[in-house]
């Protein structure tokens, strides 16, 4: 193999695959980046086993070359030497070529490396999919999906299944839920599924491989396509295959968390109520459980508030755009709440309680696809 590739398309190439690649993986290959070359263009590939990202860079695009190629070939490169040379090379261009038993030389500038590669042979198979379960939607909208669902999981190995975020696509829409047992996000999303109406539920994706999906899609991906098997998840970006494992077991029933009445309501500008959060939880966080306290006053008034003995106290009062319902005392973990706020881009939200030891609702104004649901905590 000898190719001429542009540098910066060559740079984000290698750092699309190694958010796949873990230096920890029991097969010694896989700490590698497979390059491989043909009549399309170069393809680099990395895979820790649960997560395998290929990423095609094209000969040409928008009529601007990419890659000039003497001859085709594949080498599987260690991939963090060779990540860390490409970011330092000096010029726009760098030259690639394959010598025997894989001896792989990279030539830019006044530089000369000279790495040792793997036979491509020995690296694993990508999975093969079945696309029978197949549908579209924009990948800007895909990564806010990810967004105001995936800081819901848990990070606890006690329950493997609730480190994933689950979907489920029923008569077209899309329901992606998080949940740690403590809290719970969930987001819906009308979808197209083409001329056939597809069906699935309890599909959980890691929270680690949505993560790295986010990083990789560009915003500019206008259509993201999503193929599901009984094991594996594939998403189609352009130029590039994100495959996932999923995960194993049955997630849980969470709607039946979801309470369907409330005793009392309150509506509040959500800048004003993250912000008394933040700064009543300042006190808060030297605590066990980072946990605030939250009443109503009067008819219109909110106290935030949280006491750390050694430390001191802290007061703070909003103003509610509405409220009606019973007097409310409730206690919450800070972070909980201020992460279920970030997540929704509202400018006013809807938080129903149902009693100062029940789950409690968060909803913005307006919108009924996101519900965000958190557990208090006793203290009053």
């Amino acid at each position: 193999m000898k190719v001429k590739i542009n540098l910066d398309q060559l740079i984000q190439g290698v750092q699309d695959v190694m958010k796949a690649v873990s230096s920890r993986t029991t097969i010694p290959i896989l700490t590698g980046i497979k390059m491989s070359v043909d009549s399309d263009g170069m393809t680099l590939t990395g895979s820790d086993s649960d997560i395998s990202i290929e990423r095609l860079i094209p000969v040409e695009e928008n009529e601007t070359v990419h890659i000039e190629i003497d001859n085709e070939g594949s080498v599987v490169l260690p991939a963090r030497y060779f990540s860390e040379i490409v970011k330092k090379l000096p010029n726009d261009t760098v030259e690639i070529e394959i010598g025997e038993r894989f001896e792989t030389t990279l030539r830019s500038g006044s530089s000369e490396f000279s790495l040792l590669g793997l036979d491509p042979e020995e690296y694993p198979r990508l999975p093969q999919v079945e696309e029978n379960h197949v549908f579209e939607m924009q990948g800007d909208l895909f990564k806010t999906v990810i967004r105001q669902t995936v800081f819901a999981v848990s990070t606890s190995e006690t329950r493997p299944i609730l480190t994933g975020v689950n979907m489920r696509l029923e008569d077209g829409l899309l329901t992606c839920t998080a949940t740690d047992s403590h809290r719970l996000a969930e987001r819906q999303i009308p979808v197209e599924t083409g001329s056939e109406e597809i069906s699935f539920s309890n599909v959980v994706i890691p929270g680690k491989s949505l993560n790295e999906l986010s990083k990789i899609i560009d915003d500019n991906d206008e259509n993201l396509q999503i193929v599901v098997t009984s094991n594996q998840v594939l998403f189609k970006a352009k130029n590039i295959l994100f495959f996932s494992r999923l995960l194993d077991g049955n997630y849980p029933d969470t709607s039946k968390l979801i309470p369907s009445d409330s005793k009392t309501e309150i509506v509040i500008k959500t800048k004003d109520f993250l912000q008394a959060i933040d700064r009543a939880s300042l006190l808060a966080r030297e605590g066990r459980n980072n946990v605030v306290k939250f009443a109503t006053i009067g008819n219109q008034t909110v106290e935030v508030s949280s006491n750390s003995p050694e430390i001191g106290k802290v007061f703070e009062h909003v103003i509610a755009e509405e409220m009606e319902g019973e007097e409310l005392k409730i206690s919450f973990n800070a972070k909980y709440m201020m992460e279920a706020l970030k997540a929704m881009d509202c400018a006013e939200v809807k938080v129903l309680f149902t009693g100062a030891m029940r789950p409690f609702l968060l909803k913005p104004m307006g919108e009924q696809s996101i519900k965000q649901l958190i557990l208090p905590v006793r203290t009053y």
